[in-house]
C-alpha cells in the first residue's frame, strides 16, 4: 500500500511529471457584447480573442512548457454563420493558437456545428486526429471514421482520450441522411417541445438540440481503449465538449446518453479525470469511483478584467489544476490503487 504523506498537501519531494493546458468555450465573434439565450448572462464576443491571446502568452512563457493544450470546443460563436463570418473568425482564432509552442487538441462542440458541417470540420484545421497514438498490436483501439475521437500519449503511462459528444446529433449532418433521421427520432422521443432547444417540462432535460450523444460504436471503442490502459497500468484523462456527470453540471447541459458513457468508464480502473466545457459556469465533482469531473468556465462569459483557462500539473499521485481568473484551483488525488509507486 501507498504510505506517502497526505497527497492533498504538496511535499518537498513532489515531482511534476508534466503539465497540460485547458481552455473552453472561446466562442469568438466580431460583435459587440451580448447576452445568452435567457438574456441574463453577458457574453464578451470580441474580447474572447484577447483572453485567448493572454492564455497562449502565459503557456508559452511557463518555466516548463506544457506538453499540449486541450481546447474543449465552441471555438467560435454560432452568430458567425448568420453574418457569413465563420471562416474568417475561425482563421483569426486559429492564427492565435498557431502562436503556441506546443500542440493543441481540438474538441468539437455545438457551435462548431452551427458554423460548419461535419464534413467541413473533418477537412479543417480543427481536426487534430493526426496527433493520435497508434497501438499497433491492438487494432480495436483504432477509432472509426464515423465519429471524431482519438487517443494520444503526452507522457509515458498517461493516455488522453478525446470523445465526440455530437456523434449522435442533428447538428452538422445532412438532413436527408439516415443518421440525421435516427438522431431526430431519438430527440423527438424524449422532447415533445416544438422548440427542440427547450428543456421545458422534460423529465430528462438533457434531450435538447444543443446537446448530443455517443453512438454505441464509439462507446465500444472507448471500452477497448480503456481495457488496454487497464492492462498496461496507464492513467487516462478523457476530454469531451459535453459533460457526463450530473453533480458537476446543470441537468440541461449533459450528453444525451451520459449514463452509458459513465457505465463504460466506471467498469475500468484507469480513468482519473474527465474534462468538459459547454456549461460556461464551470463545475466540479468527484464521482463514487474516484473520477474527477471538471467542467471548465467558459471564456465567452469572462469579463475583460478577468481570465478563464488553466494549467494542469501532473504528479505521481495527483493532478493539480492551477486556474486563472474565473477558473478555481483543484487538487485531484488518484484513487489509492491508482497511485504510482515511484
Amino acid at each position: 500500500m501507498d504510505d506517502k504523506p497526505n497527497p492533498g498537501t504538496l511535499t518537498e519531494n513532489s515531482e511534476v511529471l508534466f503539465s497540460f493546458g485547458v481552455i473552453a468555450d472561446i466562442q469568438y465573434a466580431d460583435l459587440e457584447d451580448g447576452y445568452n439565450f435567457q438574456g441574463n448572462r453577458r457574453r464578451y464576443y470580441r474580447h474572447s480573442l484577447l483572453h485567448l491571446r493572454g492564455a497562449v502568452k502565459h503557456w508559452n512563457t511557463e518555466s516548463s512548457l506544457p506538453r499540449c493544450v486541450l481546447q474543449l470546443g465552441d471555438i467560435i460563436d454560432g452568430y458567425n454563420a448568420q453574418y457569413k463570418a465563420s471562416e474568417k473568425s475561425l482563421e483569426l482564432v486559429m492564427n492565435t493558437f498557431q502562436m503556441l509552442k506546443v500542440p493543441v487538441h481540438h474538441t468539437w462542440g455545438n457551435h462548431e456545428f452551427y458554423n460548419f458541417s461535419r464534413n467541413y470540420l473533418t477537412n479543417s484545421k480543427l481536426n487534430t486526429k493526426f496527433l493520435e497514438d497508434h497501438i499497433v498490436q491492438h487494432p480495436e483501439t483504432v477509432p472509426s471514421e464515423d465519429y471524431y475521437a482519438y487517443h494520444f500519449v503526452p507522457f509515458p503511462q498517461f493516455r488522453f482520450i478525446l470523445l465526440d459528444a455530437y456523434d449522435l446529433s442533428v447538428l452538422g449532418v445532412d438532413q436527408s441522411s439516415p443518421k440525421y433521421q435516427q438522431c431526430l427520432k431519438i430527440l423527438r422521443e424524449h422532447n415533445p417541445n416544438s422548440e427542440l432547444n427547450s428543456p421545458q417540462g422534460l423529465s430528462e432535460p438533457q434531450f435538447v438540440q444543443f446537446n448530443g450523444g455517443f453512438s454505441q460504436e464509439q462507446l465500444n471503442w472507448l471500452n477497448e481503449v480503456l481495457t488496454f490502459s487497464d492492462t498496461n497500468q496507464e492513467k487516462v484523462v478523457i476530454v469531451s465538449h459535453v459533460p457526463i456527470y450530473p453533480e458537476a453540471s446543470d441537468s440541461v447541459c449533459l450528453a444525451w446518453n451520459y449514463r452509458d458513457a459513465l457505465a463504460v468508464i466506471w467498469s475500468h480502473k484507469c480513468v482519473v479525470c474527465f474534462f468538459a466545457g459547454h456549461t460556461h459556469d464551470g463545475g466540479y465533482s468527484e464521482d463514487p469511483f474516484g473520477v474527477h469531473h471538471v467542467n471548465l468556465e467558459g471564456v465567452i462569459e469572462t469579463a475583460p478584467d478577468s481570465q478563464a483557462f488553466g494549467t494542469v500539473y501532473v504528479y505521481p499521485d495527483k493532478m493539480m489544476l492551477k486556474g486563472r481568473g474565473r477558473v478555481p484551483d483543484r487538487i485531484m488525488n488518484y484513487k489509492k490503487e491508482n497511485a504510482f509507486q515511484f
